[in-house]
């Protein structure tokens, strides 16, 4: 990150403009919806400038102020039109140390202006330090869609009551208060336009001291798909940013939880090799207290909560309690895997059925017959299965499959080092020890009813 996205106080500041056209008048129009004090400098204006400053909304000064006349200033705009005047302006702020922006010039700006959503006083700002315009404005517009026009004034509503809030509960219940307000009736309220039906729900729920909630904490269990945070559900952002706590996997990017929000507990309870792993009771105690506490927690599983992710037994842990659950699916690895493949886990008229099945084996448990779920017109796909490749060779070569079989082979979907490995059945484990490929992956195998059907090996590729 090259810029550091603020957000400055503008009263009492003073900001000037260079140029009387239409970029001038671009960057009036933004600096305008702030408190800031705005001069254009310039010999000449359009009329919507000119306009501006017959209004009293501008002062208009016809010439340019030298370096040290410019000391006073917060901010300006350099936005003549001529590359030539541009630099020689750049260089007076420079020397009166003023943060500069050059219209169309991102190698001369010490500040950028992002593309804004303004729902004041929320407002969001999208920076690409330049060189993306046309980008931040395409995210803006997302932005946009999903913030209704009535958002600031809820804000703004808020606020005014937060003096009030402060004094009537306790910052616990606070926290819960403004959750309520924004994610439940006031703001349903609010969009709908009944908006002094939302002020008395809030005014009102600050009167008795509580907002209206259960006594007790919830409980999502939240999947976080395979691997950049891109690939959560938005479902899972929203549960993220509500929860108070959050239990993730080890296998979780870091990138999905800074989607959380900031002040959100973490607490990995994932088994990492090497270290003390938490036995799958410990973890079911500390979700079942910590909403028993009132808390909101999220319990972040990598990928598909419901594909291995040892999901029956955190349900039946939170149903005894008697609390409330939630389950948010997630994008498994075996999807993603296919994906990344460019091809699809079934194929019309080769392979119609596919079996998800684990190559992670518990101590003590026997060895699955990954062989005999492999019929023609289907295909495995094996989680975790690159630890017991030979065993799962083994066993597929006695079922009577052929060791020119084709497999594929991702690892670490959508993290860096990301691996996708084309081989056979009989040279898989000789491959994945030359390609240094070690879990988390996915082995795919298919049995197509017509061997002329099997798709075209990819070859070995290391990315990242």
């Amino acid at each position: 990150m090259k810029t550091f996205p603020m957000f400055l106080r503008m009263r009492d500041r003073d900001v000037a403009i260079f140029g009387g056209g239409e970029q001038a008048a671009q960057k009036c129009r933004l600096i305008l919806k702030s408190e800031a004090r705005l001069t254009v400098c310039w010999p000449d204006l359009d009329p919507e400038l000119a306009g501006l400053a017959a209004g009293g909304r501008i002062t208009w000064r016809r010439s340019i102020p030298q370096a040290a006349e410019m000391e006073h200033l917060s901010l300006c705009f350099i936005a003549t039109g001529c590359p030539g005047l541009d630099a020689s302006l750049h260089a007076l702020a420079e020397a009166a140390r003023v943060l500069v922006n050059v219209v169309d010039q991102p190698e001369l700006c010490e500040a950028y202006t992002p593309s804004i959503v303004d729902r004041d006083p929320v407002v969001v700002a999208i920076g690409t330090e330049g060189t993306a315009p046309v980008l931040a404005r395409q995210i803006k517009s997302r932005i946009e869609e999903l913030l209704e026009p009535g958002l600031g004034r809820l804000a703004a509503l808020a606020g005014h009551l937060r003096p009030a809030a402060a004094a009537r509960l306790a910052p616990r219940a606070r926290r819960d208060l403004w959750r309520w307000v924004f994610n439940g009736a006031p703001r349903e309220s609010h969009r709908t336009g009944a908006e002094r039906n939302a002020a008395r729900l809030i005014k009102d729920a600050i009167a008795a001291g509580v907002a209206p909630k259960a006594s007790t904490g919830t409980i999502a269990l939240v999947g976080a798909g395979p691997g950049g945070a891109d690939l959560i559900t938005l479902r899972g952002v929203q549960r993220l940013q509500e929860a108070d706590v959050i239990f993730y996997d080890r296998l979780v990017d870091t990138a999905v939880l800074e989607l959380a929000r900031r002040d959100a507990e973490r607490v990995l309870v994932g088994k990492t090799p090497g270290a003390q792993s938490w036995p799958q009771d410990r973890i079911n105690h500390v979700m079942v207290q910590a909403a028993r506490e009132g808390r909101t927690v999220v319990r972040l599983k990598c990928g598909d909560p419901a594909v291995f992710g040892r999901l029956e037994e955190e349900i039946a842990a939170i149903r005894n309690a008697g609390l409330k659950l939630e389950i948010v699916p997630g994008i498994t690895a075996a999807s993603a895997a296919a994906a990344r493949l460019e091809t699809g886990l079934t194929q019309r008229g080769a392979v119609d059925s596919v079996t998800f099945i684990s190559g992670q084996l518990r101590d003590g448990d026997a060895s699955p017959d990954w062989g005999s779920h492999l019929k023609p017109g289907t295909a495995l796909a094996i989680y975790m299965g690159v630890g017991h490749a030979a065993q799962i060779r083994d066993n597929l070569l006695a079922k009577g499959h052929l060791g020119t079989c084709p497999v594929d082979v991702v690892a670490r979907i959508g993290h860096p080092g990301e691996t996708l490995l084309s081989t056979t059945l009989a040279d898989i484990e000789g491959d994945l020890a030359h390609a240094k490929i070690t879990n988390p992956a996915i082995l795919f195998i298919r049995n197509p009813k017509h061997p002329a059907a099997a798709q075209t090996p990819i070859p070995l590729r290391v990315a990242g």
